[in-house]
C-alpha cells in the first residue's frame, strides 16, 4: 500500500490517488449513455481545486486520463467498478443486511447517493484525514447521508477492527463488506490480515465484494507505468505472489465467484473482450469477486 508514517493530500500518492479516481468517475458520467454515474466525484475535485477543477474543465490536457488509450480505459474501469458494486450492495440490503462496512472507503459517496432499507449502518475506515476532506468536501456542497454513516477514523492497513468495534459494529449481525481500490496497494501480509479480519468478524449470511488484480511480470508493468504517464497509481501496486480473493474465501467455506473486469465490460457492452493497443497483463489480470458466507 502506501509507506508507513505518510500523510494524506491532494498532491501526492494515495491523495492523488484518490482523486485521480474520483476524476474518471466524473469523466466517465459525461460521455455518452455512461454504465454508472457518481455525482459526487465533481465535488471532491471541486473541493480539491487546481488541476482536478481544471481537468472539469477541460483545461488540464496533460493529465493521463485525457489519453485515448489508458485513460478511456481507465474512466471505463471506474463506470464498472461503481455498477458493479452498487449492484452488490442493493443485493446485500435487499438480503436484509443491515451493517456495510466499506475498508479504505476514501472518497466513495454510497452513504449519500444510494437508497438504504431503514436501519441500515453504514461504517466508513479510512484515516482521518481522508475522511475529514470528505465530510468537508459534502457537506459543503449541502449534502447529507441517506443513511446512518459512522466513520472510523483509522488506517485500514492497520488494527482498525477494535477502533470498528467501538464504532458499534456488531460481529453477530450479517454484513455488508466492501473493498473497492484497495487489494492491489496492499502487500501479501496486509492482504491476509484483511481477509482473517473479514473473517472473523462475518456471522452468517455475510458478503464481501472487491476487485483485485493478478500478479503481472515486471517489465508489463513498467510498460504499464510508461502508458499511464508514470502515474502514482502503478507505482503504488504490489507485484508479489498472493492467493486471489475468491480462492481465499472459497477454501474457508464462503461461495465465491470472479469475473474478469474485461469480460463484465464486455457483458455490458462497453469494451471487447481485447483491450486496444498498450500493455494488456495489468487490464486482463483485473478481477470483480463476490463472496457470501452460509
Amino acid at each position: 500500500m502506501r509507506p508507513d508514517g505518510d500523510f494524506w493530500n491532494t498532491e501526492c500518492g494515495v491523495g492523488s490517488l484518490d482523486l485521480q479516481v474520483a476524476a474518471a468517475r466524473a469523466m466517465a458520467a459525461r460521455g455518452p449513455d455512461p454504465l454508472a454515474v457518481d455525482p459526487f466525484a465533481e465535488i471532491f475535485l471541486r473541493a480539491a481545486g487546481g488541476e482536478w477543477a481544471a481537468l472539469l474543465d477541460h483545461a488540464a490536457a496533460d493529465n493521463p486520463l485525457t489519453d485515448n488509450d489508458f485513460g478511456v480505459f481507465f474512466q471505463e474501469l471506474q463506470a464498472a467498478r461503481i455498477h458493479y458494486f452498487d449492484h452488490y450492495l442493493r443485493d446485500a440490503t435487499n438480503s436484509g443486511l443491515r451493517q456495510v462496512v466499506i475498508v479504505a472507503a476514501g472518497l466513495d459517496a454510497r452513504a449519500y447517493r444510494l437508497s438504504w432499507p431503514d436501519d441500515t449502518v453504514v461504517y466508513e475506515v479510512d484515516r482521518p484525514a481522508v475522511l475529514e476532506f470528505k465530510q468537508r468536501a459534502i457537506s459543503g456542497a449541502g449534502h447529507k447521508p441517506r443513511t446512518e454513516r459512522r466513520e472510523v477514523p483509522v488506517d485500514p492497513d492497520g488494527a482498525w477492527p477494535p477502533a470498528l468495534r467501538e464504532c458499534g459494529f456488531d460481529p453477530r449481525a450479517g454484513t455488508a463488506w466492501l473493498i473497492e481500490g484497495l487489494l492491489p496497494y496492499l502487500s501479501t501480509d496486509s492482504r491476509a490480515r484483511l481477509f482473517e479480519s473479514v473473517d472473523a468478524l462475518s456471522a452468517s449470511g455475510s458478503r464481501i465484494a472487491a476487485d483485485e488484480r493478478g500478479v503481472a511480470p515486471p517489465e508489463v508493468i513498467a510498460a504499464a507505468e510508461a502508458e499511464s504517464g508514470g502515474g502514482d497509481w502503478i507505482r503504488l501496486i504490489y507485484s508479489e505472489t498472493h492467493t486471489e480473493a475468491a480462492t481465499w474465501f472459497a477454501a474457508r467455506g464462503w461461495t465465491s465467484e470472479r469475473i474478469a473486469l474485461l469480460d463484465y465490460l464486455a457483458r455490458h457492452g462497453r469494451l471487447s473482450a481485447e483491450p486496444g493497443a498498450g500493455p494488456t497483463a495489468p487490464r486482463s489480470l483485473a478481477g470483480l469477486i463476490t463472496a457470501v458466507r452460509p
